[in-house]
């Protein structure tokens, strides 16, 4: 489904005359790097660490969205560079701090944009917006103007955008990011109902260990850009994942860490 071998991104300063005017990136940063996977269809598979692992950087080169600086991958047996175009019909991406909807229009009506924007006939963006209104739970919400959403209602919209091109494959970056543990709940409920109901391949980047260990086939632990192991949190339990996160990351009593509160 997704192969993944020796990826790296580095990303390298702009010419110094632009460097100086955005006074920011004067030196080469390495992302990611050496990254390996094999995720498997129908699977959801999440990418654990810190802010700063470089999950959202391996998140945007399967969305195409940014192209390898090293190694190669394949999504459906299409290069991830080469076939770029496939790769993309074949993903959706949700952010967790999405920013990109017309709060002056209904829910539905900024799906129905973007459906056109992604080329769908009028027939077939209603069909796939109620779709996803219905998968997200948000079909008595959806003539609402997404000003008055609630943050957690923003996330689901986002997904239910992601799934406008009936993906098979779901990126979801941070979803849960901001949420009282209710909304949070909630979302991750929506999540095993999608692969489970849906059929798709999820990946979750998250750097809350609960979360991943609650819906999560298989993590890989992500620190400095590299990926540090996986593992199956049905196995370990959430424990010993929780003991090997830390052994793997060097982890120590921070109340910001994926482990804080976790004993």
């Amino acid at each position: 489904m997704i192969e993944t071998w020796d990826l790296g991104k580095t990303f390298y300063p702009p010419s110094w005359p632009v460097r100086l005017l955005l006074r920011r990136l004067d030196r080469p940063i390495r992302a990611l790097q050496g990254i390996t996977l094999q995720i498997e269809r129908a699977e959801v598979f999440g990418l654990l660490g810190p802010n700063g692992a470089g999950k959202s950087t391996l998140l945007k080169l399967l969305a195409t969205l940014l192209i390898p600086s090293e190694g190669r991958a394949r999504v459906l047996g299409q290069d991830l560079v080469r076939q770029a175009g496939g790769v993309r019909r074949a993903v959706g991406l949700a952010a967790g701090d999405e920013r990109g909807f017309y709060w002056r229009l209904s829910g539905r009506e900024n799906l129905e944009f973007f459906a056109g924007l992604q080329g769908l006939s009028p027939r077939l963006a209603r069909y796939r917006v109620d779709a996803a209104l219905d998968l997200m739970d948000l079909r008595p919400e959806a003539k609402q103007i997404v000003a008055l959403y609630s943050t957690g209602m923003r996330q689901r919209l986002g997904i239910a955008r992601a799934l406008l091109g009936d993906p098979v494959i779901l990126l979801l970056d941070e979803p849960t990011r901001s949420l009282d543990p209710v909304a949070a709940t909630r979302i991750l409920d929506l999540i095993k109902r999608t692969a489970r109901d849906e059929g798709k391949t999820i990946l979750l980047a998250t750097h809350q260990l609960g979360e991943a260990a609650a819906v999560c086939d298989r993590v890989a632990v992500l620190a400095g850009g590299t990926a540090r192991g996986v593992f199956a949190p049905g196995v370990l339990g959430e424990q010993g994942l929780t003991e090997r996160y830390r052994t793997l990351v060097g982890v120590v009593d921070d109340p910001h860490s994926p482990t804080a509160g976790v004993s």
